[in-house]
């Protein structure tokens, strides 16, 4: 039978978040139902909020979540009732050309559930990135779960749905950071600090991040950066290249997207190296840049697509070093708040205060 929960909602573009009561469906085939225990505020979810992403209002907000399976469905043997997920927005389907190819974080036929999560009158709910967990309970597909140690503080593993891996895979999984490397990140928000503290954990020696922002600088500091520049105060490329002995750094990590920062990152890049696009642009930005200049850097220009994580490989790996206390995931757990305290994280994260609200049910 179908369940009535509280979850927040965006049900108008630009328009207040609001709490409303939320009809959970039983699973289906394939999917299960998680009581969700933490859920971090997203900067995506502010996107979903402002009509950024599309217009599928309404829209269940949240995604950045960890709690327990209560049901699951026909077919499901991966995760059972009582198990303690992470929950991703990115569960592979195994079949398409990048699965088959052995690529299976870039799959390209990504599993939602297929049973609808409605308000009381029937409307259909479009659930933030598939997940949709600022709720006491959502609807998942069963791939969306990720078991991980049940001792891992919820409000802290449940970052690694979305903008902490982000952050760390872009260091470690699309740039390839490793011993004796040096990095910089642009941009000193969630993901950009998951940057910092997977470039630290890879082994890099050199490890620069670049904001505009005195207390961002020095929460990057506590997760590993060797260096800080305030982007107001310096020349970007400059200062980078000086702190590289004149060449620029081996890998940078662009965690802001945006067209100005992306061209910093392509500048301070040494020859040959790699530039790594996280930070999600708008669609009308553009950008240009010297074809000639393109080719003779050299080096790679790649994206970031959620940290090109394979959940079930990197979830359990980052929690058990998270249990060992060799990466410090509590950190970015500024302030826990209840469900109808999202519309104010959302205000927080305009002034910077904040690297992580997170909703605790």
């Amino acid at each position: 039978m179908s369940q009535r929960v509280r979850g927040v909602i965006a049900r108008e573009k630009g328009k207040p978040v609001e709490v409303a009561t939320i009809v959970v469906p039983d699973p289906g085939p394939g999917e299960a139902v998680v009581k969700v225990q933490a859920c971090g505020v997203c900067h995506t979810d502010l996107h979903y909020r402002e009509g950024g992403i599309n217009d599928d209002f309404p829209f269940l907000l949240g995604h950045e979540a960890a709690g327990v399976v209560e049901a699951v469905g026909d077919g499901v043997t991966d995760v059972a009732p009582g198990d303690f997920v992470v929950l991703n927005w990115r569960a592979v389907c195994g079949n398409c050309r990048a699965c088959n190819r052995g690529k299976p974080w870039y799959c390209f036929a990504t599993h939602n559930a297929a049973r609808k999560m409605t308000l009381e009158d029937g409307t259909e709910l479009s659930p933030a990135l598939g997940v949709g967990a600022f709720v006491e309970k959502t609807l998942v597909h069963a791939g969306q779960c990720t078991k991980v140690d049940p001792s891992a503080r919820a409000a802290a593993v449940g970052l690694l749905g979305c903008g902490v891996m982000a952050g760390i895979g872009a260091a470690i999984n699309t740039g390839g950071v490793t011993r004796g490397d040096s990095v910089a990140v642009i941009g000193c928000g969630g993901v950009g600090d998951g940057a910092v503290a997977g470039a630290a954990l890879a082994g890099a020696t050199t490890i620069i991040a670049v904001d505009t922002d005195e207390r961002k600088l020095e929460w990057a500091r506590g997760f590993g950066a060797t260096h800080t520049i305030n982007a107001r105060e310096a020349d970007v490329i400059e200062a980078v290249r000086e702190l590289t002995g004149g060449n620029g750094a081996d890998v940078v990590i662009e965690a802001v997207g945006r067209p100005e920062t992306y061209r910093q990152a392509f500048y301070a890049r040494d020859l040959a190296g790699t530039v790594v696009l996280v930070g999600v642009p708008t669609p009308e930005m553009t950008i240009e840049l010297p074809l000639l200049d393109v080719f003779g850097r050299g080096g790679a220009l790649k994206s970031s697509w959620y940290g090109d994580c394979l959940p079930s490989r990197d979830f359990p790996l980052l929690t058990e070093l998270y249990k060992q206390g060799r990466l410090d995931l509590d950190a970015f757990v500024t302030e826990e708040i209840a469900l109808d305290e999202v519309e104010q994280a959302f205000a927080k994260m305009h002034t910077g205060d904040v690297l992580r609200s997170v909703v605790i049910f």
